[in-house]
């Protein structure tokens, strides 16, 4: 086989190649739906001026995300930004297989603020194992304004 210089041209990027599977657009419903079947994803959140990410447990609570926070930067990244309606957060949650790269992918955006009610806040704390297993610092609702998500599956010929 000829080995390819830089003046043969550019090579068919990755994503061109036929990779037998497809992707197809989820509704916000469906997408949701997905969501609630898995326990764990991340929240995206400014610290520092700076995007973060943290790994966190979540549950749906009617079109709700609650997801549980351990690590007290998360919190109050929250916190810090109170202006009545929350901070802006993204969350993520997927379930992907790694040996035939067959899934789906939700990502969840709008207002995220703490949970305050000290009911609500006890009845999250019991219905969400944390992870990692650290101390907790509490719970954050988010109320997503916008809900995408994709299913990899398989090309159908």
């Amino acid at each position: 086989m000829k080995s390819r210089s830089p003046a043969d041209g550019p090579s068919d990027p990755p994503a061109a190649r036929t990779t037998g599977k497809r992707t197809a657009k989820l509704g916000a419903e469906e997408a949701l739906r997905l969501l609630e079947s898995v326990g764990l994803g991340r929240i995206v959140f400014t610290r520092h001026a700076l995007p973060a990410i943290s790994p966190v447990s979540h549950l749906l609570d009617g079109d709700d995300i609650i997801v549980r926070v351990q690590d007290g930067a998360t919190l109050a990244a929250v916190l810090a930004a109170q202006d009545g309606f929350g901070v802006v957060v993204a969350y993520e949650a997927d379930a992907i297989d790694p040996g035939t790269g067959r899934g789906w992918s939700v990502v969840a955006t709008g207002y995220a603020s703490p949970v305050t009610d000290p009911a609500e806040l006890n009845r999250y704390t019991h219905l969400l194992t944390p992870w990692p297993d650290a101390p907790e610092s509490g719970a954050v609702r988010i109320r997503p304004s916008m809900v995408t998500g994709f299913m990899l599956r398989a090309d159908v010929a």
